[in-house]
């Protein structure tokens, strides 16, 4: 084929992957450990096999009002660029539009795979539920608006001491104490929601669950709230 034959097909090839991608939802792999795109990925099909009634919420940090009448579960880990696009594009208008009028609860689940960072963050982050409930979420995203390289390192106790004493109100040094006294119960907890997750059919992040629909990746905001507010209904 030859050259001038290439560039007529070039372009419009690229704007059906182009396409492809962006009607996709995007994801960490627990098996590659790498960004790939869910193409095709529906957030409005239901999965027989998933109901938010069956996840365990038993001592998970969560947000909203307690007796929420729609649940959003969703698995991060503090690592993922998609995660943190996760955070920021679905979570954080949804606790503006949702949870602040009550109508939403979201439970976060780890799913630490990334790495060592991935590992430190999650763990903190157990005892920053435990000890300042209240300040959860601002903390968790802080981290998500902060996040350094993948498993460069970064999250070292000095750098998440420093993004910490940005949330008013938290003791390091109780954090501190906690991680001594409680890090095997918090790997336990750890662990439990990433077992949990491969159950529901999550194999990367991040991954959500509300009603009885699985939605791998970052699905388009207006997608979930057209999933949120048929639930209301």
């Amino acid at each position: 084929m030859d050259s001038k034959t290439n560039s007529n097909y070039a372009v419009p090839v690229a704007i059906v992957l182009a396409g492809l991608f962006i009607a996709g939802a995007v994801f960490f792999s627990d098996n590659k450990k790498a960004p790939v795109p869910v193409v095709g990925t529906n957030p409005q099909a239901q999965n027989s096999n998933v109901d938010i009634k069956n996840v365990n919420l038993d001592g998970e940090p969560f947000i909203g009002n307690p007796n929420a009448p729609v649940v959003i579960a969703f698995w991060s880990d503090y690592q993922c660029p998609f995660c943190k696009l996760g955070d920021q594009s679905i979570i954080t208008p949804l606790v503006e539009e949702y949870v602040k009028t009550g109508k939403v609860k979201v439970i976060f689940k780890d799913f630490a795979f990334l790495g060592p960072d991935s590992q430190t963050l999650a763990l903190t982050a157990r005892a920053v539920w435990e000890a300042y409930p209240d300040k959860f979420y601002e903390w968790n995203k802080t981290f998500f608006d902060n996040q350094g390289q993948e498993n460069t390192g970064w999250a070292t106790k000095a750098v998440i001491a420093k993004l910490t004493a940005k949330v008013s109100g938290i003791d390091q040094t109780v954090i501190d104490g906690l991680l001594v006294k409680n890090s095997a119960k918090y790997q336990a907890a750890l662990d439990a929601d990433k077992v949990e997750a491969g159950k529901f059919g999550i194999n990367g992040t991040p991954g959500f669950i509300v009603g009885n629909q699985l939605i791998p990746g970052v699905p388009q905001y207006a997608s979930l709230k057209t999933i949120i507010d048929g639930l209301l209904k």
